[in-house]
């Protein structure tokens, strides 16, 4: 296990981060984090509570002469992605993160890093325990399950937080300001299936699809990445259509706010055509490995022998699940008109899973448009109809509506220019900050996100620029000294 990551500036903020990274906190289990951080305020004499929806406010009150400013309330979430590499051996529910430094960045050892948003969490716990910062009241709000559905955000309640300014540390970007975020929207169809005997005369195959790169589903998706559902699909139907073969199962990707990776199926092929479905199976593989050099030169497709399965899905069910996976949507479905290079709305179709007795096709629908989310929507909801089924649609959660007047904003552009040199950009971001949806309960906010610079979140590649930490940090402190 490195502790390198202890020698960075500023030291306060990375040693949070270090005993981040060895708390294990994916999605859902968060318990052992929320302790760590109760037990820190614990012990620094703060108050602090614990929400029904697993979210912990910390409070400290203001330093001597500022307790007439603005109330302003650090927001994390607690929670992180877990992805790894097929070859490496981790339990993210037991397991620490190996974090190392790489050059002038910092990432993990063949997993997520947990830099989103573990950066955000422990800045906001190293203002909390500074004694030298000059700061007005302050709330700390650390989320639960930020990363799968935003549960802590949904279920905070009106009338807990009591600041007016909201700074959230979840952006990725230094120097740059978030002032809006797309609205998102959970959408599902299912196939149930009857296994139904494998004739004789087959012999089975395990297709993997591996080596994409993935990425996170909203900052990642104009990048024209690979998607494992899409591309196995496409080796599927091609089976189907040429060769007769039978699909037995499937899971494809992990999670709806990651873009896929992987996918594995196991299929049935009649021994009379094995050759030249192995053959033509290649040859599609090396188109597609063609099409995707340039953003995923990882890319590779395998076809291993495996034992012939007892059973297989029933073919017409089959069929109707590899048209609607090859007609639903993905990818960025519309730019935005108003913010240059900003996607408005897309779909990541992020699982294809079967389980003994149904397929499900999940997807993460965006956007920062209430008519482009329902276009989208609909789209899906009549591939889903025109394949026999329905598409559920759950968990949605809004946007967050520019505000380009905002006090907070003049002033922290203001900060920024004085302290280094620039004007920061701003910006909104096709991704899900949990502004949106504590603005909604808190309409009274002045809200900003930003954050010190992170690439690849979502994805083992994930990595942050620790130079841009100590700015983020600067920038932050500076920020607290300076609020109306």
């Amino acid at each position: 296990m490195s502790t390198d990551i202890l020698s960075l500036e500023p030291k306060i903020l990375w040693n949070h981060f270090y005993r981040l990274t060895q708390i294990p906190r994916p999605s859902g289990h968060e318990e052992a984090v929320r302790a760590y951080v109760v037990d820190f305020a614990t012990r620094l004499g703060l108050e602090w509570l614990v929400d029904e929806a697993g979210n912990v406010i910390v409070r400290k009150p203001a330093t001597a002469g500022m307790k007439h400013r603005r109330g302003v309330i650090l927001q994390a979430h607690l929670d992180m992605v877990p992805q790894k590499n097929a070859e490496t051996v981790h339990d993210f529910a037991t397991d620490p993160i190996d974090a190392l430094i790489d050059g002038e960045w910092v990432r993990a050892s063949g997993t997520t890093l947990g830099a989103d948003n573990g950066i955000g969490v422990a800045a906001a716990l190293a203002v909390l325990e500074s004694a030298n910062l000059r700061h007005g009241p302050l709330e700390a709000l650390f989320t639960a399950n930020e990363e799968a559905g935003m549960t802590g955000a949904l279920g905070l309640k009106p009338g807990v937080l009591r600041g007016g300014i909201l700074l959230n540390l979840d952006s990725e970007d230094e120097g740059e300001l978030f002032i809006g975020c797309a609205g998102g929207l959970d959408g599902t169809m299912r196939f149930d299936y009857t296994s139904v005997p494998v004739p004789p005369g087959y012999q089975a195959f395990e297709i993997r699809v591996s080596g994409l790169r993935g990425g996170h589903s909203g900052l990642d998706i104009n990048l024209g990445r690979g998607n494992a559902n899409k591309i196995m699909n496409r080796l599927l139907q091609l089976g189907r259509e040429r060769h007769g073969l039978l699909l037995s199962s499937i899971d494809g990707g992990s999670l709806r706010n990651a873009i896929p990776r992987e996918s594995t199926a196991l299929i049935a092929i009649p021994s009379a055509n094995k050759a030249a479905f192995l053959d033509e199976l290649q040859a599609l593989a090396a188109t597609i490995g063609g099409e995707l050099s340039g953003v995923d030169p990882g890319f590779r497709v395998e076809a291993v022998a495996a034992t012939l399965p007892e059973s297989v899905i029933d073919n017409a069910v089959a069929q109707r699940l590899l048209d609607a996976v090859a007609a639903c949507p993905n990818g960025v479905h519309r730019m935005s008109a108003e913010m240059a290079g900003l996607v408005e709305t897309s779909n990541n179709l992020a699982r294809v899973h079967s389980d003994g007795r149904a397929v499900s096709v999940e997807c993460l629908l965006r956007s920062a448009s209430g008519e482009g989310m329902r276009e989208l929507a609909g789209i899906i909801g009549l591939v889903a109809e025109r394949a026999g089924t329905t598409a559920v649609f759950a968990h949605g959660y809004p946007g967050w509506k520019p505000n380009p007047e905002s006090h907070i904003l003049k002033c922290m552009s203001e900060i920024y220019r004085a302290r280094f040199g620039k004007t920061p950009e701003i910006r909104a971001v096709h991704a899900g900050l949990e502004c949106g949806i504590i603005g909604a309960a808190y309409p009274q906010l002045d809200m900003i996100s930003f954050g010190p610079t992170i690439r690849h979140p979502h994805s083992p590649d994930e990595k942050v620029e620790w130079a841009s930490v100590l700015k983020f940090w600067e920038f932050l402190v500076a920020t607290l000294e300076s609020v109306p």
